[in-house]
């Protein structure tokens, strides 16, 4: 058995790409089940953000290529044809590449704090779907853990550095002040989130929620004083949008270049900025063919998000440190998973012995052997039986001149020379 991990991510695969191997949440489930109907599967996580798409796996030896193959299937992509862009890793460097991942050494934004929320809902969905066994659950659980560790112990996360803080950086740029703006916020996920409380912070004039789900809208509206629209009704408001970002779960874009076009000639061709955090796209590429139109997809933001990153460059080279011992840490562990079996026959057999022993007493006390021989009888007896074994080994081991045997007893026992 191995633990692998195949994946693309924003350095190795560009946004339209990313998009045919991204998993939405309602498909997750069936990607799941059909991934644990794979040859060799034994536990499996599925990781899909707009930067990244990785699929965690502990499998049978030989048969960590089905899952390359599976993820092309399922997407309905050529066998290998998008293999150029997705990097494979294999044990211990599962290990290090998701503790890097956990604790954002691997982001386009340098210890963003988002993708540990991503990485722990895609391990709660693979507990639903029942894909997470001992090997999997353990290394998650310990990336859980060192990404805390990472953040108390380091600056790691000291600058307000993020996808959403980017885009919000950009607006700041091209309107001077945001107290004459209006932003249009289009879904109500937490890149949505973070965007308006940063947006709010920076003193934007009015902020629009659009949602599929307009509860959801009203509760993160509330919190930043701004109100809440359903999908259907954000054509009527997108002319009022001076800002207009996304990150949504569709398949399918929801902002037009017709309907842009038209919110334009409403405004009288004032500008308009807007960015696409969403993969698959929401805002047809289209859009930024436009005049008076400045359309940012996540590939976009790689620039700005290298401002104010230094401090955190400094801490990642902290974070390593932390995260080298604690691959050897979860290494030894599964080390120590290979003698479990080993100690599990050693328990029964001892406990097959004693019960055999135990029933013996018990049948001589009954016939009224007195207690004290039987209790001597019972501990020297058993003594015997589960030394016997061991002993003989050992006494051949000498026999052949082989110390290794005897120098693994001596550690076993702790027998000091």
């Amino acid at each position: 058995m191995q633990l692998v991990a195949y994946g693309i991510n924003h350095t190795t695969a560009p946004v339209h790409i990313r998009e045919q191997l991204a998993f939405n949440a309602e498909v997750l489930p069936v990607a799941l089940a059909s991934l644990q109907q794979c040859s060799g599967v034994v536990e499996s996580v599925i990781i899909s953000t707009c930067n990244r798409t990785e699929v965690y796996c502990h499998i049978a030896d030989d048969h960590e290529d089905n899952v390359c193959e599976w993820l092309h299937d399922f997407h309905k992509q050529s066998a290998g044809s998008l293999n150029e862009f997705i990097y494979r890793h294999q044990d211990h460097d599962v290990i290090r590449h998701l503790l890097r991942v956990s604790c954002g050494l691997d982001s386009m934004v340098l210890g963003e704090p988002q993708i540990l929320g991503q990485i722990k809902t895609a391990y709660s969905q693979a507990l639903h779907a029942k894909t997470v066994g001992k090997s999997l659950g353990r290394l998650f659980q310990h990336s859980f853990t060192v990404a805390k560790q990472v953040r108390t112990d380091t600056a790691i996360g000291s600058s307000p550095v993020s996808v959403a803080f980017a885009a919000v950086s950009l607006a700041k740029q091209i309107f001077s002040n945001l107290a004459d703006s209006t932003a249009l916020l289009i879904g109500a996920g937490e890149t949505i989130e973070l965007a308006a409380r940063h947006l709010h912070d920076n003193g934007v004039g009015q902020i629009i929620i659009a949602n599929r789900t307009i509860e959801r809208a009203h509760t993160l509206a509330e919190q930043v004083n701004g109100f809440a629209i359903s999908l259907s009704e954000m054509p009527n408001h997108l002319a009022e949008a001076d800002i207009v970002m996304s990150s949504t779960a569709s398949q399918l874009p929801i902002l037009g270049k017709g309907s842009v076009e038209r919110a334009l000639k409403q405004r009288k061709r004032k500008p308009m900025f807007m960015v696409d955090i969403a993969v698959p796209r929401d805002i047809e590429p289209e859009v930024g063919t436009l005049e008076d139109v400045y359309l940012y997809c996540v590939d976009d933001l790689h620039d700005i998000i290298e401002e104010n990153l230094q401090s955190r460059r400094d801490a990642a080279l902290q974070a390593e440190e932390i995260i080298d011992s604690q691959v050897e840490h979860f290494i030894g562990w599964l080390r120590t998973q290979d003698a479990v079996p080993v100690i599990k026959a050693i328990r029964e057999r001892a406990e097959e012995e004693s019960n055999h022993l135990l029933e013996k007493s018990l049948k001589q006390l009954e016939q009224g052997v007195p207690a004290d021989q039987i209790l001597n009888d019972l501990a020297r007896t058993l003594t015997k039986k589960l030394l016997h074994e061991p002993s003989r080994q050992l006494r051949q081991s000498g026999f052949n001149t082989d110390n290794n045997l005897i120098e693994a007893a001596r550690s076993l026992f702790n027998i000091k020379d």
